[in-house]
């Protein structure tokens, strides 16, 4: 983060506490005038409020900026370290979320056997709904509503 802004800013509020309780101090003396320097405290206090105000709207700004640089560079080291295998896992899981809000499935995950072709798999699966021994996941686009 910008530690040095931060410091500035304090240094910034001290300096501006420092003058307001200089302009206490000549207000109690009565050596001036009491609405004068009332006045010019409320000039000091809105002067601090604007100055602290525009800082935080600026780190604000700064935070998104960095913050969208930090989420692109994970997102880039994910996908340069990314096993090409796991897609199989990111499907399942965005069907399991679809599952959830109780939308259709995108893609049907068909089991077969090992060796079969996968053409005879996805009819062997549309004639027979059930789980096969020894088979391996093939993700198929669903063509439409009431695909598998």
């Amino acid at each position: 983060m910008k530690l040095a802004l931060f410091q500035e800013l304090l240094d910034l509020n001290r300096a501006f506490e420092q003058v307001m309780q200089g302009l206490l101090r000549l207000e109690r003396v009565r050596a001036f005038n009491t609405e004068q320097i009332r006045g010019a405290r409320a000039e000091v206090e809105t002067a601090r409020v604007d100055v602290n105000r525009e800082f935080f709207d600026s780190f604000g700004e700064m935070v998104e900026d960095e913050a969208s640089w930090a989420y692109k560079f994970q997102r880039e080291y994910k996908q340069k370290t990314k096993d090409l295998n796991d897609v199989y896992f990111d499907i399942k899981e965005a069907e399991e979320r679809r599952k959830k809000k109780g939308l259709p499935p995108r893609v049907a995950i068909l089991r077969v056997k090992i060796g079969t072709p996968v053409s005879r798999a996805r009819s062997a699966a549309s004639r027979r709904r059930g789980s096969v021994a020894r088979s391996l996941p093939i993700m198929c686009a669903a063509t439409g509503a009431g695909s598998a």
